[in-house]
């Protein structure tokens, strides 16, 4: 029990880093503004996954049995690469690149494997392609290593998450697992207005094992999901229920901040609310 406990308390400290983090990297975008709400949602389910879950080692990014991570979502890759500083991949000097001219880290997640990723994202709705693609090399190279894939809500209108999903249900890729971030909301707007699918259905019908996690910002509710014993042959959705700007009242369910600047002022009142939630 207390060694379940230490490890929430860890994933929980580390979620607390990682927001704090991503919001000073925010501020120091300046012009170029970020998508504060689309990073502060998944912070909890990156911190899980680096704090918890997945199988790494921080001084050898290359370890060939490390477990991959796919940012799909690459609006949210200042939490990834916050997150990869807390845990030691990068250093601090390297997350303060983020956005400087003649930096290697991007407001999109452009990645390469000496920070501890291979996907460089594009166009959303591609990185569940790769993540086929990672978990049929892992079989085919005997080398038994797990993916994990996170996805937008918005992101699933994407005609090619249903196509990467149809070939991981044909394939049986029980090593692989994705986690849809549903904070309801896209840049167009709700996701419902724009485009009703049901998404537990949808991934049904494809063959993949549903776990809905009612709030994904709960570890302990995200470490259930993650490490319930799997079903052979079939890969896994993770659909957890998040809030688009989690942790900064202001930012919460806020459509102005799926892109925004963080100025002096709101990144001072964004600080102290952080400081408070200790």
């Amino acid at each position: 029990m207390n060694s379940e406990i230490e490890l929430i308390q860890t994933c929980e400290d580390l979620g607390r880093r990682i927001r704090t983090n991503s919001l000073k990297m925010a501020y120091r975008a300046g012009a170029n503004g970020v998508h504060m709400g689309s990073c502060l949602c998944i912070v909890d389910i990156i911190a899980t996954l680096y704090g918890g879950v997945m199988n790494f080692k921080p001084s050898d990014s290359l370890w060939k049995g490390r477990d991959r991570f796919v940012l799909s979502k690459g609006h949210g890759s200042l939490t990834l690469f916050s997150a990869l500083e807390a845990v030691g991949v990068i250093s601090e000097e390297k997350l303060l690149t983020y956005s400087q001219n003649g930096g290697d880290l991007l407001c999109t997640a452009h990645l390469y494997p000496e920070i501890g990723q291979e996907y460089s994202n594009g166009t959303l709705g591609f990185g569940l392609s790769y993540g086929v693609g990672l978990a049929l090399a892992s079989r085919k190279t005997n080398n038994p290593f797990h993916v994990y894939v996170l996805v937008g809500d918005g992101e699933c209108n994407e005609g090619s998450i249903w196509e990467a999903a149809m070939s991981a249900s044909h394939f049986k890729l029980s090593n692989l697992t994705v986690i849809v971030d549903l904070n309801m909301m896209q840049s167009d707007g709700d996701i419902n207005d724009v485009l009703n699918i049901q998404l537990e259905n949808m991934w049904r019908g494809f063959n993949w094992e549903v776990i809905r996690v009612q709030n994904g910002h709960n570890i302990s509710e995200l470490l259930e999901a993650f490490t319930q014993t799997r079903i052979e042959g079939k890969p896994r959705v993770i659909i957890a229920q998040t809030i688009k700007g989690k942790g900064i009242s202001f930012m919460e369910n806020n459509p102005d901040w799926h892109h925004g600047l963080v100025t002096k002022e709101i990144f001072e009142k964004a600080m102290l609310e952080l400081s408070l939630d200790k």
